[in-house]
């Protein structure tokens, strides 16, 4: 497989070949809106050339095939779930940096150096404004009371999200109770799973389920979008906790590769990512949490009001992920 050629996307939307002394080349599986103003805001302070391939699908395998041609020299994902996945198959290298230790909490990171969170979003709640009232639903356990029997809706539950909750579920409750547990969500549910956490406030609107399980940051994406902002006006947002923790928290995140041809680049770049101008640039593009201490969330997100975080550290999360998926496969999740 030849290495995928990088291109950069002006400002006026032409493409162009790019080729400098002074560059990092990333893989990103992170929308193009969403990373294009923290490229922007780095290349205009540093002069250094930030060359991004958008690969939604198979970027773990691209790598791997590519291996030591690859021009990538880190990635951009989200989800515990795949960050994990590509240390799992040898294509990250461990980074040692005592700025981005600082700047990101223990449990967001990988403890060898592997991989590096970048900003939070937690698995919430989307409540019907009308059907549901305030303190109706408050703990992830709730979902699964027959109470909720005909009025929840959710996204495939072999989807990395769901897995990452399924998987907190197991690290606090242990494999039994989660098994229950996802067969309790199951029996709730009021259609066969499908679509994305949008569509499911989209079915609240449209009245054909009470309560879904969505990321917060999908509210801010709706707010923006006038065909969507009616879905998002007829939801509010619960963080529900599990009994004995907080709001489950997943992260966006960073990772170099094991071949990166500008490391000492792709570093100081890793770097910045998690500096106060950095993550207040992902707070306010993207609506999500950032996970320095002291960097303000965006005023929407703040809007939504406080919330008790689940001290779960990440690696914990995604050690119970092969156990989640077998869990939803043995039930027949989507299969409703």
């Amino acid at each position: 497989m030849r290495p995928t050629p990088f291109l950069t996307v002006t400002l006026t939307g032409l493409i162009v070949s790019t080729a400098a002394a002074q560059e990092v080349n990333i893989y990103s599986q992170r929308q193009p809106e969403l990373v294009q103003p923290l490229i922007d805001a780095y290349s205009s302070q540093t002069g250094v050339k930030v060359n991004i391939a958008y690969i939604n699908k198979g970027l773990p395998e691209r790598l791997l095939a590519e291996a030591g041609r690859s021009p990538a020299d880190m990635v951009l994902t989200v989800d515990i779930v795949r960050l994990t996945q590509l240390v799992d198959m040898g294509v990250t290298q461990s980074v040692q940096s005592e700025i981005i230790n600082t700047n990101i909490p223990v449990q967001y990171r990988d403890p060898a150096g592997q991989w590096f969170g970048l900003t939070a979003r937690a698995r919430a709640i989307f409540a019907s404004k009308t059907r549901v009232q305030n303190g109706e639903v408050t703990t992830y356990e709730d979902l699964a009371n027959h109470k909720w029997q005909g009025r929840l809706c959710t996204r495939s539950g072999l989807h990395d999200y769901n897995l990452g909750l399924l998987g907190a579920v197991i690290a606090h409750n242990g494999l039994d109770r989660a098994t229950a547990w996802a067969q309790g969500l199951k029996a709730n549910l009021t259609k066969t799973p499908e679509g994305g956490d949008r569509d499911q406030v989209k079915a609240i609107w449209a009245g054909e389920c009470d309560i879904a399980l969505g990321n917060t940051y999908y509210m801010g994406e709706m707010l923006a979008d006038s065909k969507q902002t009616e879905w998002a006006n007829a939801v509010r947002i619960v963080f529900p906790t599990f009994d004995a923790g907080g709001t489950h928290l997943n992260i966006s995140g960073m990772a170099m590769t094991k071949s990166a041809p500008n490391a000492d680049e792709a570093l100081k770049f890793m770097e910045w990512l998690t500096s106060d101008q950095a993550q207040e640039i992902y707070a306010q593009t993207n609506h999500e949490f950032p996970l320095k201490l002291g960097v303000s969330r965006s005023a929407l997100v703040e809007s939504w009001g406080p919330f008790k975080a689940d001290t779960l550290a990440m690696t914990e999360v995604a050690a119970h992920r092969g156990q989640a998926l077998s869990i939803m496969n043995a039930i027949d999740f989507d299969g409703h």
